[in-house]
């Protein structure tokens, strides 16, 4: 309110009624009267043009802003009255339009006696450009708020206290309802504000944005997508009978797909590692079944860590995304990425689960994480080493070592596996894994994975017996009902390192039970040259005892045929199937002999014969001396005579065609004598 005279005021409504008489009496009234109503029309005049230059000058002549180097400047064609500070950006402007929205600026005005000043913003939220954002609302320019931009905004109305108290309807009041009313219900706006609040994370946390955000999206993958319009808003409820789209009333044909479980997989992966384990954790807490939480992992850690793809092949599905919009894929550190992941993953078991698991062990390996992660990570595995596959287990040395294989961390794993008391559970059945089998026996599974496994690395020249020794002997005797695979693995490391001793060569063999060996491989054993002399002998003992035992328990089956079979014991199992197989050797044994014994008689009959033509030929060559000579004897009964160097003796008959014998014992003394190398018992 101007200052006015009030004892002189109250008497201006009555001048025009006054008589002239009254001033002429009364030159003091009219001086004075005349005196204020002068007075009252400067003080209106000077108020009307300070009025005009505070509210006008800067808000009807301000067309934007222009930048000159690295400073920026308001076009009010105004001097300047502060100067602000962010990031070494100078922003000249003036301090009405700027107390009267910022109460972060109004109280460094009111701190400051000086006309100009200069105010720095240190660490402001999103930097110059959101400060230049802030500063065009406070001018009346026209401000856009966006998904990508709205979470940086919101803080920096927040940082220069942009509140309702300094403005109706200010800065900080339209970020938060254009945040809860438009990104907050929308899927794609809210990974594009999460997306962007990585800059000013820690002040998006305290105005609780993230959260916010996190739980919106968990609420979404939770719910049926078509609830919320993303991306089937467009379609809405018309459809036809058939379940084709209708676009004015009019059949398009088109069909609306069905929604999978893994359609938000790709959107989430541009979210940073930090976002995305607090989405997992989240959705986790509403919860979402572990395996679909287990496939967004594998999925993330795919597109972030590239060597799993060469050990997942096959296994990755891929998947489609509902936003339809682009995105910049988050800059990941690689082990945080894995340290966090392990964190994440649950205590569930599955084939391609465990494939997942050993190649993070493999890059992890390789990146060097911390020892606490690798430790987890072997856990893991051995927790579930029983569907585990050889390729995946067969993990290089990345280290120093001289070994190609990291045998040491396999062995530390199948320590975890024959340490995990209580087995962990599986996945729910038809989501990861439907051919794993619960019922299965583990211990068996595991014992012919390690005797692949050493097969597979006994070609390594550079593999030490004790590591060969230390993997079959990490399992007990019982987890293995035949040692062919132990037997087989030992063979191949003999046979890729000739120098070995036959103390070091004893010490492996050790580790085989001969009486778990099956025939084909004690037939094998006992004419193998790289074992030692010892162990062949042991082996032929054993096969001696094992076909006496087959030959009694073929007599016994033999005399309990008619009997009614009863039901196997699972223990015993094994020795059937060992016990059939000698029983079959037998049978051919017994037929060979009976054909050996008609040749020998065969044999027999042709050496008589072959005697009573002698003693013919003898007759004949003494009653037919004088008409014949002996060649002409010979050459009509097929013989020939070669003369001899003695004269001492009279000329014989040298056959030198071969002879029925002869003949006989070179058609089958091949056979025979293969026959007989191989069971020498008869």
């Amino acid at each position: 309110m101007l200052p006015t005279r009030p004892h002189l005021t109250n008497l201006r409504p009555l001048l025009p009624s006054m008589p002239p008489l009254v001033f002429l009496f009364c030159p003091f009234l009219f001086l004075s009267l005349f005196n204020t109503v002068k007075e009252e029309q400067r003080e209106k005049k000077e108020a009307c043009c300070f009025t005009f230059i505070l509210v006008m000058a800067p808000a009807g002549k301000v067309t934007g802003f222009h930048k000159e180097g690295s400073d920026w400047f308001c076009n009010a064609g105004l001097p300047s009255d502060i100067t602000v500070v962010v990031d070494d950006i100078k922003f000249h402007l003036h301090k009405f339009p700027l107390v009267s929205k910022c109460g972060k600026i109004a109280r460094i005005c009111e701190e400051s006696s000086e006309k100009a000043f200069i105010a720095a913003f240190e660490e402001f939220p999103g930097g110059p450009d959101t400060f230049l954002i802030a500063v065009k609302f406070c001018y009346g320019l026209r401000v856009e708020l966006t998904p990508r931009n709205i979470v940086i905004v919101y803080c920096a109305a927040d940082y220069l206290q942009m509140t309702d108290e300094y403005g109706e309807d200010n800065l900080l009041s339209k970020s938060e309802n254009f945040f809860h009313n438009n990104v907050l219900h929308n899927w794609k706006d809210c990974i594009l504000a999460l997306q962007s609040s990585n800059p000013v994370i820690a002040r998006a946390e305290k105005l609780q944005i993230i959260s916010k955000c996190l739980s919106a999206l968990s609420m979404m993958v939770c719910t049926d997508p078509g609830l919320f319009g993303w991306p089937m808003m467009m379609y809405g409820s018309l459809q036809s009978p058939g379940g084709s789209i209708l676009w004015n009333g009019i059949n398009t044909g088109a069909r609306i797909q069905s929604v999978e479980s893994d359609w938000w997989f790709e959107d989430i992966s541009y979210l940073s590692v930090g976002l995305f384990e607090r989405l997992i954790n989240t959705m986790e807490t509403r919860g979402l079944r572990p395996e679909i939480l287990v496939g967004a992992i594998m999925y993330y850690a795919r597109k972030y860590l590239p060597g799993l793809g060469r050990w997942q092949s096959g296994q990755s599905r891929k998947t489609r995304t509902f936003a339809s919009f682009s995105l910049t894929p988050a800059v990941v550190d690689q082990k945080v990425l894995i340290e966090t992941i392990e964190k994440l993953i649950p205590e569930k078991k599955g084939k391609s689960f465990c494939r997942f698991l050993l190649g993070l062990l493999r890059v992890a390996l390789i990146l060097g994480v911390n020892q606490m992660c690798k430790d987890s990570l072997e856990r893991r595995v051995g927790m579930q080493l029983e569907v585990a596959t050889l390729d995946s287990l067969l993990i290089p040395a990345y280290s120093d070592s001289d070994t190609l294989y990291n045998v040491d961390c396999v062995e530390r794993i199948i320590h975890h596996f024959m340490a995990s008391e209580s087995r962990i559970t599986l996945f729910s059945p038809s989501s990861l894994d439907p051919e794993t089998s619960p019922s299965s026996e583990p211990l068996r599974k595991v014992a012919k994975l390690i005797d692949n496994y050493i097969a597979e690395v006994a070609s390594d020249i550079h593999l030490k017996p004790r590591k060969i020794r230390s993997l079959a002997e990490a399992l007990p005797e019982s987890s293995r009902p035949l040692h062919d695979g132990l037997y087989r693995a030992l063979d191949i490391y003999f046979k890729a390192h000739p120098w070995l001793s036959e103390k070091e060569k004893e010490e492996l063999c050790n580790t085989i039970d001969y009486q778990k060996l099956s025939i084909d491989a004690c037939a094998h054993a006992s004419q193998n040259a790289r074992l030692p002399l010892r162990v062949a002998l042991q082996v032929l003992f054993f096969e001696q005892i094992q076909l006496r035992t087959a030959l009694a328990g073929c007599l016994h089956v033999m005399d309990t045929e008619s009997a009614p079979a009863g039901p196997i014991p699972s223990d015993m199992l094994g020795q059937i199937v060992q016990r059939d197989g000698w029983r079959t050797v037998v049978q051919v044994n017994q037929v060979l002999k009976v054909d050996m014994d008609n040749m020998r008689s065969r044999v027999g009959e042709l050496e008589e014969e072959f005697s009573k033509i002698k003693q013919e030929m003898k007759r004949v060559t003494k009653s037919h001396s004088s008409l014949s000579s002996p060649r002409l004897v010979a050459r009509k009964i097929g013989c020939k005579l070669v003369p001899r160097s003695s004269d001492a003796q009279p000329d014989t008959v040298d056959i030198t065609g071969p002879t029925h014998r002869a003949s006989v014992e070179q058609a089958h003394r091949p056979h025979h004598s293969r026959h007989w190398k191989s069971f020498s018992m008869f």
